[in-house]
């Protein structure tokens, strides 16, 4: 039986906890246009190095961490840290999110977006996605300059464990 390198085995261990949480056993609900990508790009890259991937079609995979309510029009995807999330947005009513992804594993896929705000756009988004939430929203914790930048993801499909 041949021996395995350390580095070998090391990868190998890596490679298995990185995996995504999307099981073998996963009845994936389908969204619009499914997932098309062969490979994932880690949510946390994507946050870390934003302008990289703008006008880049990416596939994120992982936890749902939060998901419309009112419309199924976005999902937030937890990134590998576990605290920071990307949106994906799907055109209001044309594709719609399960409203009960919540905490369950998904793949979703589209093209990453900057939108550039003034302050008062940008108040006006942070103060919906408060609402959304139902969290307080303080205007005097957003900083009085810009610049104003929304970075999320133009959904075009998913799929959300059942």
């Amino acid at each position: 039986m041949p021996c395995i390198s350390p580095r070998i085995a090391l990868a190998a261990a890596f490679v298995a906890l990185a995996a995504p949480a999307f099981a073998a056993d996963c009845a994936p609900r389908v969204v619009g246009a499914g997932v098309t990508l062969a490979n994932a790009t880690p949510v946390a890259d994507i946050l870390d190095r934003p302008e990289e991937f703008v006008g880049r079609a990416v596939l994120v995979e992982g936890e749902v961490a939060d998901v419309c309510q009112a419309a199924g029009c976005w999902l937030e995807m937890r990134a590998g840290d576990g605290a920071r999330t990307i949106k994906v947005k799907v055109e209001d009513g044309v594709l719609v999110f399960p409203k009960d992804a919540r905490g369950k594993a998904a793949r979703a896929e589209g093209v990453v977006e900057r939108l550039d705000l003034d302050r008062e756009g940008y108040l006006i988004h942070l103060e919906h996605e408060a609402h959304e939430q139902g969290k307080d929203f303080d205007e005097a914790a957003v900083p009085a300059e810009g610049p104003y930048h929304v970075y999320r993801i133009a959904g075009t499909g998913a799929e959300v464990c059942s």
